[in-house]
Order: structure tokens, then C-alpha cells, then sequence
């Protein structure tokens, strides 16, 4: 099969790996791709926000199968467009990825099938949005409504935050996607990512995982699109992974046929396990960042026929086989990131890093020029390695990201820290 994987950060460069080792790949290509991704995949200088130069490209190579990794070309329609153009496409419709691309709608779309959410309204308006979160209180969450590259979300502890995310959003610090707010209860418990691959009608799980949002140690500093994760989670037992299934996952898929706008790709739950048992919180419509990485590393199973029979209506049919080892994943960030950091720094010692056993890098913000790795982005590297429990896993990363030379990167020291801490206590 000749296969055009779409994007060009870590998650794109797990999943070029992954595609890479499928028996049925003949030929892959990745736009615009990135330094990693040029080992496993021809890289190609398309405009992805260009669906007719994609859908060229297409024609001209007789494209099998289209992979798309980021969340802004589903939510531009990417995939209504391949389709109309006759060329199968892994991910959900313009329609039906309005489960990211609108929070409202999706806690619309939880209070419809009664799938378990926080509390929520939603405005359009300052004045009437201040007077909810004063009569409401803190801790609470204040989200722009559309697609802010993961960072459209202030979790406020404190009456202040709140009134200062409400005047941030409406002052238009994220353009179009804050022009309408959802002000929701805060959730108390312990957060987990969990995936799973739809058809539209059926929903199959895939693994566990545990991101870690925050910039810094100990959970500390502004939200970020992910500084590491692990998989999987012991959090994730079997009864709250049922229930998952069973309340959140299943439902939505449901309901979304049931709305004529079937889900087809990767549904990505955020899901907080509340003392009231497990909560959505949000829905992305395609594999996370850096969850996709540690996934891959634990998929026994070719990914390919797995998407395509997501793209057939054929997951009945199916299922996934996984690695009993947990993986790990570190992100290398540009000093300064989430805010402001410069490009352009050298980074060194990759294939040294990658000689310790177990363990695999991923590029994400990178590019290569004149033989040298460069930094190109806010998250720039993703350290990922397995072991026979999280604590070996996090000490093979954590060895690799001590063997890379980037006197302009940094990284959190406790990535998988809860899992290591329920091993000891076990062990």
C-alpha cells in the first residue's frame, strides 16, 4: 500500500515508525514530516491547510490510505475532502470532529446521551460568564470553546484566575476559538488519557495511559500540550476500564450516529476518575501527544489493518494485541516553552542516546541542516523507552535524555512518578 501520513511532530514520527513496520506498506511519504521522520518515510513539502494540493499529490501517486496525525486538519475537513475525491482517510468528519473542535458541543452532546461530565454553561459574552463563575466560586475550569493548540484551558483555583481567564478569552488571547467560553465544575481525582479506535458504530479500546500536562516538577507551572507520559496506568483497572467503555466511550459513538454524524479514527478521553467514578472531561478526535508514542511502542499488532478497518466499518471483526511492558515517554523541551523560545540550537548525541536498551526517540520539534539536528519547535524530542515495570522504563529514558547534548533544552525529572510510587507500594 502506498500511505501519505499528514503532520510533523512526535506523534506523526511514533506513527511513521509504526506504519513503517507494517508488511502491507510499499511506499510512505509524510507532509511536511520533520528531521525523525525523514528515516522512516519520504518527507514532502505540502501545505496540509491545502486540501487540493493533498488531495494532487494523491492522484498522482495512487495514495491507498491517508493518516491524518493533527487535530486542525480533521477540524478544517481534511477528510470530507479525501473521501469526496474517492481517497480513504483515517480520522473523523468535519462534523463529527467538533468533538474537539467545540467543547461546547461536546458537553452538549454528554448532557443529550447522559455520558458523566462536570456541570457546564456556555457564553458568548464577558459580562454574563463573570456572573456565573462569581455565584459559582473557585476551583473552577474556564475553556475557549475552539481549538487553542492545547492551551485554551485555565484550571482556576481562585476567584481571580477565573475573572482573569473569562477577560483573557473575551479579549481574544485565542482568537476565534475563544469567542465563545464553557465555564464547567472542576473535577477532583486523578486524570488518565484512554483511547479508542471507532468506525463509527463500534468502539474498540486501545491502551491506557497517563499524561503529564504541567511545565514542571511536582505538577508545577502553566498547562502545556504534554511533557511525558506512560502506559499503561495502573489507575486504569479492569471494573473503571469497563465502565469507560460502557458510560463514556460506547455512548458517544452512539450518539453521534444517532446525530448522523458517525465517528470514525481515534477517540481520545480525557477522563477524570472522580470518587463518583469516571468523568469526561474532554474529547480529542486524534491519537495524543506524547500518548501516541508510548502506544506504539506497546502495539503487538500491524496498525494498518487496524485503520483501515476503522475506515471500512469493520472493527467488529477486530482486535488489538499489546505488550505487557509499560513504556515511557520524556519530552525535550526549548527552554521558555510553553511562552516564548528561541529556534535554531543544536542538539547532539541522538544515536548514542538511542543505543540503551529499550529505547527509541522520536523527533517532534526538529530539522535538519547541513548534517545537524536543530531544535524547530516548542517540544522538540521525545525521550521513550520500555521496561519490565514504569521505574525501569523511567531510568532507561531518563539515561538517554542524560547522553543528548542540548545545553537549550529541559525536561521534567518525574515523568511516570505516581505509577513508580503504586509499584513500590506493591512491590
Amino acid at each position: 500500500m502506498n500511505i501519505l501520513l499528514l503532520g510533523s511532530g512526535g506523534r506523526e514520527h511514533a506513527l511513521a515508525w509504526k506504519i513503517a513496520a507494517s508488511p502491507l506498506l510499499t511506499k510512505l511519504w509524510c507532509a511536511p514530516g520533520n528531521a525523525g521522520i525523514a528515516r522512516e518515510a519520504e518527507c514532502v513539502a505540502l501545505d496540509v491547510s491545502d486540501h487540493a494540493a493533498v488531495i494532487a499529490f494523491c492522484q498522482h501517486n495512487a495514495v491507498d490510505l491517508v493518516v491524518v496525525g493533527p487535530e486542525t486538519p480533521l477540524a478544517a475537513g481534511i477528510v470530507d475532502d479525501l473521501s469526496r475525491a474517492g481517497i480513504k482517510a483515517f480520522g473523523p468528519s468535519k462534523q463529527a470532529a467538533r468533538l474537539e473542535g467545540s467543547k461546547g458541543f461536546t458537553k452538549d452532546l454528554c448532557a443529550e446521551f447522559n455520558i458523566p461530565t462536570g456541570a457546564y454553561r456556555r457564553f458568548d459574552n464577558a459580562a454574563d460568564a463573570l456572573g456565573y463563575v462569581r455565584q459559582q466560586g473557585a476551583p473552577i475550569v474556564v475553556k475557549a470553546d475552539g481549538l487553542a493548540a492545547g492551551k485554551g484551558v485555565v484550571v482556576a483555583m481562585t476567584l481571580a484566575e477565573a475573572e482573569a481567564a473569562v477577560a483573557m478569552m473575551f479579549e481574544g488571547a485565542f482568537g476565534a476559538a475563544g469567542a465563545e467560553v464553557v465555564i464547567e465544575e472542576y473535577l477532583s481525582g486523578r486524570e488518565i488519557s484512554f483511547f479508542a479506535l471507532c468506525d463509527g458504530e463500534t468502539a474498540i479500546p486501545l491502551a491506557s495511559a497517563q499524561d503529564h500536562k504541567r511545565v514542571f516538577d511536582n505538577d508545577q507551572g502553566p498547562n502545556t500540550g504534554g511533557m511525558g507520559a506512560y502506559s499503561p496506568t495502573p489507575f486504569v483497572t479492569p471494573d473503571i476500564h469497563d465502565q469507560i467503555m460502557a458510560r463514556i466511550i460506547r455512548p458517544t459513538v452512539a450518539g453521534m450516529k444517532a446525530r448522523g454524524t458517525p465517528f470514525s479514527g481515534v477517540l481520545y478521553a480525557g477522563v477524570m476518575l472522580t470518587a463518583d467514578g469516571p468523568k469526561l472531561f474532554e474529547y480529542n478526535v486524534r491519537f495524543g501527544d506524547p500518548e501516541c508514542q508510548v502506544l506504539m511502542l506497546r502495539m503487538m499488532s500491524d496498525i494498518v489493518p487496524a485503520m483501515l478497518a476503522a475506515c471500512d466499518g469493520e472493527l467488529r471483526h477486530f482486535d488489538l494485541r499489546w505488550y505487557g511492558e509499560p513504556a515511557l515517554t520524556v519530552v525535550m523541551a526549548a527552554k521558555g516553552y510553553p511562552g516564548d523560545y528561541a529556534k535554531g540550537s543544536r542538539i547532539e548525541g541522538l544515536d548514542e542516546a538511542a543505543k540503551i536498551e529499550g529505547v527509541e526517540i522520536f523527533q517532534a520539534g526538529t530539522v535538519a541542516k547541513d548534517g545537524a539536528i536543530l531544535a524547530n519547535g516548542g517540544r522538540v524530542l521525545n525521550v521513550c523507552a520500555s521496561g519490565k515495570t514504569v521505574a525501569e522504563a523511567r531510568q532507561r529514558a531518563y539515561a538517554a535524555v542524560d547522553r543528548i547534548k542540548w545545553p537549550d533544552g529541559f525536561c521534567r525529572r518525574d515523568i511516570g512518578w505516581q505509577a513508580v510510587e503504586q509499584e513500590q507500594v506493591q512491590g
